[in-house]
Order: C-alpha cells, then structure tokens, then sequence
C-alpha cells in the first residue's frame, strides 16, 4: 500500500530565540489526501524541547497548515501549533496570539539571512577567519562567482518554495558578501507567518545538503557590514483604500508611544540592538521615525503608495532576520487596531 510522508514542524521554546523543531509521520495513503482536517494531532517530548517539565512532558501538535514537500516523494509538510497535554495553546504559541480572524491584514515579510561556513565560522565566500573580503558595495544584486556565493542553494530553494505553493515573490544577493534575501507575500497574518516558517524550513532542508548553516543572527559579522532583517510590509483596508497621506500618518503615530515600542522590540528578535543602531539602512533603536522612502526610518512610507494616491503598505524596518513572524505580525495588528 502507498504511503505519505508528513514532516510535523513547530516552534520549541528555547530562549530567546525559538527554533524549528520536526518529526515524520506515515500514513496509508488512503488515510491521507493532502487535507488539513485529515492530518492527525500528534504529540512530542515536550521536556527536550524547553516545553515542559520531565514530570509532565507531554505536549500537542495540532496541524495549521499543510503544503506540498518538494523536497520529498509523496511529501508533506505540517505546520503546527504547540498545544499543552489539555489542549490549550502553549506559552510558546506565538500563532494563537494573532488577532485577525477576518484577514483583513495582509502581510509581506523580506527575509533577509546568510550562508554560513560551519567550518571556517563565517559568511560563505569570506577568507579565511580573521580576514576580510573586499568592502560592501559590489555584493547586493550581484552577479559573478567573485561577488554572489551560495546561488545553488537559493535556486533550489527558490524552486522548492514555487513547487510547495509558498507566495515566494523574489530572490536577491544582499549588501554582505554570503547574505541573501526572499520574499513572500501572504494575504492575512496567519497565512503569512506559515508560509515564513514553510520557507524557513526549506531553506535550511537544502542547506543541510550542501554542508552550509543558515544564519539569522541580525548582525552577524561586526563592523562596517549590513545587519540581517525582516522587514514587515503590512496594510489593512485602510490602508489600501485611504487616499490621503493623513490615514497614513495617524497610523504610523500609533507606532510612536513608548509602550508600543518597547513592545515591538520584545518580539522583533533577539540581539537586534546590535542591528538597529542608526547606521546602515536603519535607524537606532531606542528612536522611532517614519517618512516617505526612508530607509534609515523605524517604519517607511513607500513611495509606490503614495503614486498610488495614498494606497497601500507601510514597511516596518525594525524586525530583525531572526524574528518569529507570527508575533512581529500580532504586534503590529495590536498596534493598529489600538
């Protein structure tokens, strides 16, 4: 008899950062024909996860969303939500935060990371450590086996995304020699954080084959070099039917309070102070700012809305690579809805 293979994927509890955990469950293929309501909860060892305790280890896995695999034959991949042993939503849930049930925001994260030598302990194409590559400049949108390393791998993971129906929207070389980016486009939170997680997961699967780490770290080599991040462009009705630079604006005064802030940051990735320091592409974290086009803004205005006649998105710079984009999109709903 046929069988499936359904790859269960979740996010553990480690601190401050969580990580993609994953398991495989067969199934007769007659049980299984690729609906969500068709894939099983499952349960894991929540104690070697950081989920729970030796005592009382179990916890749930219950299926959100469910994508082809690729990168298997008769593969599926299984994004789940981490329940407790009663079924509740786990502390580490960040989905079950997410209030957009109507999916009136639509979301379009730029995830940005770099390819990282495990043996050497730097960015793919850099010398050996303690060296340093030519300056950044020639790097972001390159072309040529001098200046864009790592393109095998971003092909395929390019192709893998296209072919598990992820809303992948484009690839490109980043500002740092090794440091990479695509997007994907989501209309709804939810729907947006799984295709991130999705595409993470991917990414790292055709990484494992070449030998290569990818890293999310938002500064993940010192000095006169790019951070990563995961800039958040988002729009709401409102947004998208304004019309007028004053919706636009009192939306982004919403940004502005000090407890909105200091929100945002909690969940915008750890060790992104070191990232946001005013200077390459962002500005400092402990400012907010907006303004049209503005790169070195906390949140920019871009300029295709306002020829748009005020219609459209804003993007928020702040989220570093490493963000879990379920809870950088549950603030920024928080945030506007007020």
């Amino acid at each position: 008899m046929a069988k499936v293979k359904l790859e269960y994927i979740w996010l553990d509890g480690t601190i401050p950062t969580q990580q993609m955990r994953s398991k495989t469950k067969i199934l007769d293929a007659s049980k299984f024909t690729g609906k969500l309501e068709e894939a099983p909860v499952w349960s894991f060892d929540g104690s070697s996860t950081n989920q729970a305790p030796g005592g009382s280890s179990d916890c749930l896995l219950k299926p959100a969303r469910i994508f082809h695999d690729p990168s298997r034959r008769n593969g599926y991949l299984v994004i789940c939500e981490v329940l407790d042993s009663e079924g509740n939503p786990h502390a580490s849930n960040g989905r079950a935060t997410i209030d957009d049930d109507d999916n009136d925001f639509w979301f379009g994260f730029e995830q940005e990371y770099v390819f990282w030598d495990i043996v050497h302990h730097s960015p793919l194409g850099f010398p050996a450590q303690g060296y340093f590559p030519a300056p950044q400049g020639p790097y972001y949108c390159s072309v040529g086996a001098e200046n864009a390393v790592g393109r095998e791998i971003v092909e395929e993971h390019m192709d893998y995304c296209i072919d598990a129906d992820i809303n992948i929207e484009g690839i490109n070389a980043e500002v740092m020699k090794g440091q990479w980016e695509y997007q994907v486009f989501a209309k709804g939170a939810k729907e947006a954080g799984d295709q991130v997680w999705a595409a993470r997961y991917l990414l790292e699967k055709v990484a494992e084959k070449y030998g290569v780490r990818v890293n999310l770290h938002p500064k993940p080599v010192k000095g006169d070099w790019n951070g990563s991040g995961m800039h958040a462009n988002f729009s709401n009705t409102v947004l998208r039917t304004a019309g007028n630079k004053e919706a636009f604006f009192e939306i982004c005064e919403k940004f502005a309070p000090q407890d909105r802030i200091d929100a945002a940051i909690a969940v915008y990735g750890a060790d992104n102070k070191q990232r946001l320091t005013g200077l390459h592409e962002t500005q400092s974290i402990d400012k907010f700012s907006y303004g049209i086009s503005d790169r070195g803004a906390s949140i920019r205005i871009p300029i295709a809305a306002v020829e748009n006649d005020w219609k459209g998105w804003l993007e928020d710079r702040r989220p570093a690579s490493n963000a879990d984009p379920y809870k950088v999109a549950a603030s920024i709903i928080k945030t506007v809805k007020g």
